[in-house]
């Protein structure tokens, strides 16, 4: 879903960053709040008021949703599920989440746990606006109080839509879970439903783009854009689990794999192993020790003169978790360690023997095989 991501910083535990699209609606809502809401709001102000108005809006937005997430984070924990980070992009943000919950009771009480937290957040903003109109706080200080107020309460009427992957669409999806126990049934369902409404959002947009409406109408059509994919991303995403689910990956990782001796020079490894195989990394071995790995960022790292001299055992990498895996280990796990570490291929050990190599490729060959029969 994200691109390049910056951490900013971690809360109990949660790494809390921004895709470099969240900097564009930064700027968005920063401008559309100085030049637009609050001017008519309130006015007879300065435009230095204005933007620093609009700074702290768009300031309040981000706390807001940090903390909406954080909640979901919590909960998530709380019921042993592994969770990546929060991240913010143009759309929001989102809780990431390695699995799926195990059950509905899990799923609903995650999905409400956001939704309630921006009503009491926006509750609160509306107290100390109060509070600040009784004390007498300045007015623009009073009206981004107000704003964020209202923010949050409307953030959380919108995430309770019954479109997947909303929370109210996972909402909706934890109820179908519990009532029929089929978990594919019944995220097929919700994200139907979540399709077709980002397609109602889609053509909204359009609608408003012809009658003039030119922002609203691109917002209206990039969050139908977003929702529509999001939600058949979903349903891809449970339909991947089903088929590894229970399923080892010593069932389709290469038994005998291609191994290079740590005594082999670098151009020999360019020449005879990188060229012939076309693989970017290759297992080290020593009479069946694994002794580490050798990828092609190692290499391309070394000057072209020095590829005669140096040798495999010079520059290989050690095995580390990152690198390495368990035949017996499920098939989601190496998945998720895939995509966490974003490589494709992983040594196969036991104990300090290489048994395999596991390749993404491979993985991906027995999945649309086994959803292709289940399908059918």
């Amino acid at each position: 879903m994200f691109g390049r991501k910056i951490h900013l910083f971690t809360i109990l535990g949660f790494d809390v960053s921004i895709d470099f699209t969240w900097l564009f609606l930064a700027v968005l809502v920063t401008w559309s709040l100085a030049r637009g809401l609050f001017p008519v709001w309130f006015g007879n102000y300065s435009t230095a008021t204005y933007w620093w108005m609009g700074a702290a809006g768009a300031l309040g937005l981000f706390l807001s949703i940090v903390f909406h997430e954080f909640w979901h984070s919590i909960v998530a924990r709380r019921f042993g599920l592994p969770m990546k980070g929060i991240t913010l992009f143009i759309f929001g943000g989102v809780a990431e989440m390695e699995e799926e919950p195990e059950n509905a009771k899990t799923e609903l009480l995650m999905a409400i746990a956001g939704p309630i937290s921006s009503v009491v957040l926006g509750v609160v903003f509306l107290l100390v606006f109060r509070l600040g109109v009784a004390v007498g706080l300045p007015e623009p200080v009073n009206g981004v109080l107000v704003y964020l107020g209202w923010l949050n309460l409307v953030l959380a009427v919108f995430n309770m839509l019954p479109a997947f992957p909303l929370d109210g669409g996972r909402v909706l999806r934890s109820i179908l879970w519990f009532a029929k126990g089929n978990i594919r049934w019944a995220t097929r369902v919700a994200s139907a439903i979540g399709s077709g409404f980002g397609m109602f959002l889609i053509v909204l947009g359009l609608l408003s783009f012809i009658s003039g409406g030119f922002i609203t109408g691109i917002w209206y059509f990039l969050i139908g854009m977003f929702i529509r994919g999001a939600a058949l991303t979903s349903y891809r995403q449970v339909l991947v689990r089903n088929a590894l689910s229970g399923e080892t990956i010593a069932h389709f990782m290469q038994p005998d794999p291609v191994t290079v001796p740590p005594s082999v020079s670098i151009r020999d490894l360019v020449d005879n192993y990188f060229y012939k195989y076309h693989y970017k990394m290759f297992p080290v071995s020593q009479d069946g020790t694994l002794t580490g790995c050798i990828t092609s960022n190692e290499v391309k790292n070394i000057p072209r003169e020095q590829w005669n001299t140096l040798h495999v055992q010079d520059v290989l990498v050690a095995c580390s978790t990152d690198t390495t895996i368990s035949p017996n280990t499920d098939a989601m796990k190496a998945l998720s360690l895939m995509n966490r570490t974003g490589r494709s291929r992983l040594m196969v050990v036991d104990g300090d023997r290489l048994v395999g190599v596991l390749t993404l490729k491979d993985m991906l060959k027995f999945l649309d095989l086994k959803i292709d029969l289940e399908e059918a």
